[in-house]
């Protein structure tokens, strides 16, 4: 079966160059408050999803307990084949491989809960830093 790499993790981090523009697509002027999530195509045509997280800024776990760093508010998936920033700085995700194209279909944002194909990173959950994540109790 042939698999697809992609980075999973904050874009700010591998989209150096094109940043201001994803930063027009994901808050487009005119849409006051809004964001606008999900998959997006650069001028360039390259493809990307994002999402903002629950809490902004911080440091987030996935279904697999890796880490990914957080410095603009948003978590996202592009082509590793796709990075272009000479200025690109792989450590605040991964590259993983998928055994599909990650589209809006296999992507998506539910309290929380940003998923990418099989990989889940709460960024709503509490985070103790001895500790790591608690699980949200229901009362």
């Amino acid at each position: 079966m042939a698999t697809t790499k992609y980075y999973v993790g904050d874009l700010c981090y591998v989209m150096k160059d094109v940043w201001e523009e994803v930063c027009e697509l994901t808050f487009p002027a005119g849409i006051s408050g809004s964001e606008v999530t999900g998959e997006l195509q650069l001028s360039d045509g390259r493809k990307f999803i994002i999402f903002g997280t629950a809490y902004g800024d911080g440091e987030y776990r996935d279904n697999f307990g890796n880490r990914y760093g957080v410095d603009s508010g948003s978590l996202g998936v592009i082509l590793a084949d796709e990075i272009r920033s000479r200025e690109a700085y792989f450590g605040g995700g991964n590259i993983v491989e998928f055994p599909v194209t990650l589209t809006d279909a296999n992507c998506g944002y539910d309290k929380g809960q940003i998923t990418f194909g099989h990989i889940v990173i709460d960024t709503a959950g509490d985070y103790d830093e001895e500790e790591g994540y608690e699980e949200d109790e229901e009362f």
